[in-house]
């Protein structure tokens, strides 16, 4: 009995250490020098904590010399990943709306027979479609830029976006839309003044899941974008070491940064994501 009751604290235990233990080892790598972090026995903690790895890679104050140029390859690839997650959420999160709406509220000739179809493509690799959607890019030449990787982006995003407010959306009354109706609204009036208020918390956990896609992304922005103009940070930090010789402490600061981003998102806006998904989930 005492040992069934240990079990669960220790898987617990056990999956924490596995989730938690390479991001802590990232941390404590990137307030060391090179020296320190290439020190035997390891240093679990790290003997004289220095922020000149972050100071390098934001061009601040004292940086380590020969990468002086790192600053504003981290500063490009910063900004080009924001706009491309935030352009395919938000393109995302609209379409998804309006085709969750409509299959949701409307009965249209097969239109079961394409929602399926659509939801049918998250079963595929995602991968299996980067050669055709890579020749697809080529042909209409948006191989290096946004509009290229933002519609690749939104076009793995959507089906999923689109089953989360689906769910949402059958779990509001349709009274609320009936009683638009009654007043003289359209359907697109009801839809952006009933149904999207309501839906808020649902559009919040989609738009959240969305933009956080969009940033872990690595290969798909590796193949379409061959220079630093459209590369995200995920590309950025792994051509580091190939392009700089960057030296380990120097990734490890890189990948804290880019991780930084999406977990204050999620610590943010976890109660939206959980309670969206729920809610959408039960009628």
């Amino acid at each position: 009995m005492k040992l069934s009751k240990l079990i669960r604290p220790i898987g617990i235990a056990l999956i924490l250490l596995w989730s938690l233990a390479p991001i802590y080892w990232a941390i404590n790598t990137s307030l060391q020098t090179d020296a320190t972090a290439e020190a035997r026995p390891a240093h679990y903690i790290p003997p004289a904590a220095t922020l000149i790895n972050f100071r390098t890679l934001l061009g601040i104050g004292k940086v380590i010399t020969g990468y002086e140029s790192v600053p504003d390859t981290i500063r490009r690839g910063l900004i080009n990943i924001v706009v491309e997650s935030a352009a395919a959420t938000v393109i995302t999160v609209v379409l998804a709306l309006l085709a969750a709406y409509a299959f949701a509220r409307m009965t249209f000739r097969f239109h079961r027979v394409i929602f399926y179809a659509v939801l049918a493509t998250m079963a595929l690799p995602a991968y299996s479609t980067l050669i055709p959607l890579y020749r697809i890019m080529i042909s209409l030449h948006l191989v290096n830029t946004y509009t290229g990787i933002v519609l690749v982006y939104v076009s793995g995003f959507l089906p999923i976006a689109m089953w989360v407010l689906y769910s949402y959306l059958n779990g509001i009354p349709r009274a609320l839309e009936e009683a638009g109706a009654v007043d003289g609204a359209s359907r697109m009036q009801v839809l952006w003044r009933i149904v999207v208020p309501v839906a808020m918390p649902g559009i919040i956990a989609t738009a959240t899941i969305t933009f956080l896609f969009g940033w872990s992304q690595f290969l798909f922005p590796l193949v379409l974008s061959s220079d630093s103009s459209t590369q995200p940070l995920t590309v950025v930090i792994a051509s580091l070491q190939a392009r700089h010789s960057a030296p380990f402490t120097l990734m490890n600061s890189a990948g804290v940064l880019a991780i930084i981003v999406p977990a204050l998102i999620t610590l943010l806006l976890n109660k939206y994501v959980v309670n969206g998904m729920l809610a959408g989930s039960v009628k």
